[in-house]
């Protein structure tokens, strides 16, 4: 077993040196481009180390881990020409270092990139891998979809909006681990679980990463406090606080979605008081944590050693940190 750290080094070394396509430079080098400027690898990473969990060759699972980064990378193209976002991890967005249509088909090379990369596993391996991974691809779309469609909606529900995070960030996670136990060759049930454990902390995860965007620490949290309630997204805390705030406060609430004020600072002041006072605060506590502890479940019952259940504790415990 090898440390983080370590699964980022081989999967950068490996990515750095996969003779991917050149030319035409106007088709490639967006590609090139997107997966060089950054983040984590956290999915590739947990192929990988899913992987070696189930005593297989993470080597072997390279090409699967580097599949999910491409298509990873393909979504965030293609996410950031449809919300017209300048920048991604601090540098320009393809689309904006190229053009519109630049952006669009280096996203579609990118998707085709990441089936090919599967080309090379053996038949039925592949199958599986494939199957599981078009699934997935379909249900990361679908999540972008919902996502769409709740900007335009005032009837958002939690149960929408919990499937909606599920499958546009939720499912990856569990397939990127799910893949590395196939390609380890794992019992059925033990991918079943694996993928339960990558799911609920996908899950949990993104849960966090709403209320921290309300009330964590701008500097560790690494972006602007109160952005989902300046740009009026529908989140957990948000839908929490419709449900438990009376009539008077939910119609405040609601209207202060509606407003793009110049000073911000205000609305973001007002609405964090009532996610307060609504106990939507609690609430997503405790669903972060219910989740958490599911994902943990999960895994309690795999065949691998003690050790190797601790390495993946551990890795949940330090993602729900903010530490890898």
């Amino acid at each position: 077993m090898l440390t983080i750290s370590r699964y980022q080094e081989e999967f950068l070394e490996y990515l750095k040196s996969y003779p991917f396509k050149k030319e035409p430079k106007g088709l490639y080098a967006p590609m090139h481009y997107i997966l060089h400027v950054g983040g984590k690898r956290l999915r590739p990473v947990l192929t990988l180390l899913t992987a070696d969990i189930f005593g297989g060759d993470y080597k072997k699972a390279m090409n699967a881990a580097l599949a999910v980064e491409v298509f990873h990378n393909f979504t965030l193209v293609h996410d950031d020409i449809m919300d017209d976002a300048p920048l991604r991890r601090g540098m320009p967005s393809v689309h904006e270092k190229w053009d519109l249509n630049t952006g669009i088909l280096s996203g579609d090379i990118m998707l085709i990139m990441a089936y090919r990369l599967f080309e090379d596993y053996e038949p039925v391996l592949q199958a599986g891998l494939i199957r599981l991974f078009s699934k997935t691809a379909a249900e990361v779309c679908e999540g972008q979809q919902y996502d769409v469609d709740f900007e335009m909606r005032n009837d958002v529900t939690l149960p929408e909006y919990l499937r909606m995070i599920r499958y546009k960030t939720a499912v990856l996670v569990g397939t990127a681990m799910k893949m590395g136990a196939l390609i380890a060759g794992a019992e059925e049930w033990e991918t079943e679980a694996i993928y339960d454990f990558g799911l609920h902390l996908g899950t949990a995860f993104q849960l966090q990463d709403d209320y921290l965007d309300a009330f964590g620490d701008a500097e560790t949290f690494g972006k602007r406090i109160g952005g989902d309630i300046v740009e009026n997204k529908k989140t957990f805390l948000y839908l929490t606080a419709l449900e438990k705030l009376d009539e008077e406060d939910a119609l405040l609430l609601r209207n202060l979605y509606d407003l793009t004020p110049a000073d911000t600072e205000e609305k973001i002041n007002t609405v964090k008081d009532l996610f307060v006072a609504s106990g939507a605060t609690e609430l997503i506590r405790e669903e972060i944590r219910q989740h958490t502890e599911k994902a943990f479940e999960s895994i309690a019952s795999l065949t691998v050693t003690e050790e190797k259940k601790e390495v993946l504790l551990e890795f949940g415990k330090r993602l729900m940190n903010r530490e890898v």
